[in-house]
């Protein structure tokens, strides 16, 4: 039998490595309706790009009979391509490979992959499935995990870092995505959790299932851990391209831009008429949205998640912005203990990547309740005002209808170092609304009336005229200027053009304390 040639032995090995687990363990994928690690990133980068490294590296792992178990590569596909012409660094989980468990190797070839992505400045992207850690490994995968945790957040804030979970992410595989920018989830086939149902149903006797406990819904509605949910697989990895198109390949560039684009007119004219007249009245804040900001360029983040709040990307004049804005449409806009935290992040996300920051505030203060008190809604709050403050990059606001208390504060207040503090005239700015500042400021004379509510009507105007209505505001100065809400994309694009070129510094520190 004659002995292979170098170049034939490297080409058995690649061949390996294609296959994986092999041709019935990726038939067995392809049935539970799921690509392949090597089919997701070639589905995801640009044509042929792909440059693979590590596709030989096997674990050293010799017992519990795990030398018949060596696959090349160990379960996990790195390397580099591009996407729309804009270089990335890309790993993706092979679980045709001992269930995509992470090893010891795994450890070693996506922390290499971030160091090589970090030093280049480019974004990271990992496609996780992964069972959580090789049990036969024992502490060398969970120093692994180590590993990789550390180079995630040296990494954060410095290029952006994208998870998209396309099965299970279990244990301690759940934290690389937690530390990572945006975390994608694919409906109904991906799941994240610490401990699964099994574990849960003998230490709290709770059943239930891999859905209910972390299923893409779960963790987009109600936990708030994932950013965006897909429908399938081919959609999680079309978000990430989309994603990309918003952001700079790292901290020390600027977004790119894109062609501009401009609403119909006659959209943007119906702005002046999109605010209710009556000042309870709910109104779908992205219907503001999409007569200001270029057509379709308004990409939501995380929006199944305490919906009160609105966050996510959009281009104004071509050029990428961060938009945040209350939602009247749902729980009145009001602010309270997730939609802080979502804000706050939002904020700081933007803040990273060099993003001009866009507040749209209509809002009745912060939410009232023993639950929210207990809740620490003062700390997570506080982490709005912390965000707003700290950040440097362009900031504008705009008052829309209601600036009631802290929300006028929190919501990126001209005294908090934002940079252009419009209004609309029907924005209303005060302590409070009318008709509680008169039930305190005038419950005497109510008490005393032979008619309060005529009486009540009566100082509540008077208080809408002397207090509530933006002008006095703008006549201390407070707001920079009072719009006709049809000058608003106008404004804006002009605004951002001239303070693109803004610096500004914070002061010396090895870093502030959020509150967390």
């Amino acid at each position: 039998m004659s002995r292979k040639t170098p170049l034939e032995e490297l080409r058995t090995r690649r061949e390996r490595a294609r296959l994986g687990g092999g041709e019935k363990r990726i038939a067995k994928q392809h049935a539970q309706g799921k690509l392949t690690a090597r089919e997701r990133i070639e589905k995801l980068l640009d044509p042929h790009s792909f440059d693979e490294i590590g596709s030989l590296a096997t674990h050293h792992i010799h017992e519990f009979g795990m030398d018949d178990k060596r696959f090349p590569g160990d379960g996990v596909v790195t390397g580099f391509g591009t996407i729309e012409g804009q270089r990335v660094a890309v790993y993706a989980q092979d679980f045709t490979v001992l269930g995509g468990s992470f090893s010891e190797m795994q450890a070693n070839k996506i922390s290499r992959l971030l160091d090589l992505a970090r030093e280049a400045g480019i974004p990271f992207i990992g496609l996780i499935e992964s069972g959580g850690a090789r049990i036969q490994e024992g502490v060398r995968g969970l120093a692994g995990y180590g590993r990789l945790f550390t180079r995630n957040v040296l990494a954060s804030g410095v290029i952006p870092q994208i998870a998209v979970v396309m099965g299970p992410a279990a244990g301690g595989s759940v934290y690389s995505p937690a530390l990572m920018d945006f975390i994608i989830m694919v409906d109904k086939t991906s799941h994240m959790f610490l401990t699964g149902p099994d574990v849960i149903k003998t230490v709290t006797g709770e059943d239930v299932t891999f859905e209910e406990l972390g299923g893409a819904r779960v963790h987009n509605e109600k936990s708030g851990v994932a950013h965006f949910i897909a429908a399938n697989e081919e959609e999680a990895l079309q978000l990430v391209r989309r994603i990309l198109s918003y952001l700079p390949p790292n901290n020390a560039e600027m977004p790119p831009r894109a062609q501009p684009k401009s609403p119909p007119a006659e959209l943007v004219e119906g702005l002046n008429h999109v605010i209710p007249e009556e000042e309870d009245q709910a109104y779908d804040i992205h219907d503001v949205l999409n007569r200001i900001v270029d057509p379709d360029s308004f990409l939501e983040v995380q929006p199944h998640f305490a919906r009160n709040a609105v966050v996510g990307f959009a281009r104004l004049d071509g050029w990428p912005v961060g938009i945040v804005a209350n939602q009247p449409a749902f729980l009145a806009g009001v602010l309270d203990i997730d939609s802080s935290d979502k804000i706050a992040r939002f904020v700081r996300l933007c803040d990273a990547y060099n993003l001009p920051v866009i507040t749209f505030i209509d809002c009745p203060g912060f939410l009232p309740g023993v639950g929210q008190e207990h809740g620490g809604i003062i700390r997570h709050g506080a982490k709005v005002v912390y965000a707003y403050v700290e950040a440097t990059v362009p900031k504008i606001s705009i008052v829309l209808r209601k600036a009631i208390g802290g929300a006028y504060i929190a919501m990126s207040s001209k005294e908090m170092r934002t940079d252009l503090a419009l209004a609309w005239p029907t924005a209303q700015i005060a302590t409070m609304g009318a008709e509680g500042a008169v039930r305190i400021l005038y419950r005497r004379e109510l008490a005393q009336a032979e008619d309060p509510q005529k009486l009540a009507q009566e100082f509540e105007a008077d208080y809408r005229e002397k207090i509530l209505n933006p002008f006095v505001a703008a006549e201390l100065f407070y707001i920079d200027e009072v719009i006709e809400p049809k000058e608003t994309r106008r404004r804006l694009i002009r605004a951002l053009h001239v303070l693109r070129s803004k610096v500004q510094t914070n002061p010396p520190k090895k870093h502030g304390l959020m509150p967390v």
